[in-house]
């Protein structure tokens, strides 16, 4: 299983803007390694959300972990089976274990998009 999180600049904590985080953690539990990638969507004009749901289906993600989500990211995320949590607290991996003790739960509530507001 492929596990996604948006991650702030320290590469340490969960990114609390989904859309506009620097970078994704990519933690495969089955091999335990884990890979960050810059999200192309942090520095777009516009529709940043949608830039960086679909940089979270490339990844191959089964599972994202995030603080909050728009509606726009979250159709991308349904459409591609990917299943979206809220984050518990900022660290990226104590969230990853709690995951996968299923300590999590699922996001059901969206925002509307920020349109272009950083």
């Amino acid at each position: 299983m492929i596990i996604a999180l948006p991650m702030d600049e320290d590469k340490k904590n969960i990114c609390v803007s989904f859309g506009r985080a620097p970078f994704f953690l990519f933690k495969n539990t089955e091999s335990g390694t884990g890979e960050f990638v810059v999200n192309p969507g942090a520095e777009a004009e516009g529709g940043a959300g949608i830039e960086a749901a679909q940089a979270v289906v490339d990844g191959n993600a089964d599972v994202l972990i995030t603080v909050r989500c728009g509606e726009n990211a979250a159709e991308v995320f349904k459409a591609a089976n990917i299943k979206i949590y809220k984050s518990e607290g900022s660290d990226g991996e104590e969230n990853i274990r709690a995951f996968l003790d299923g300590r999590l739960s699922e996001l059901t509530k969206f925002h509307a998009g920020y349109h272009g507001i950083s």
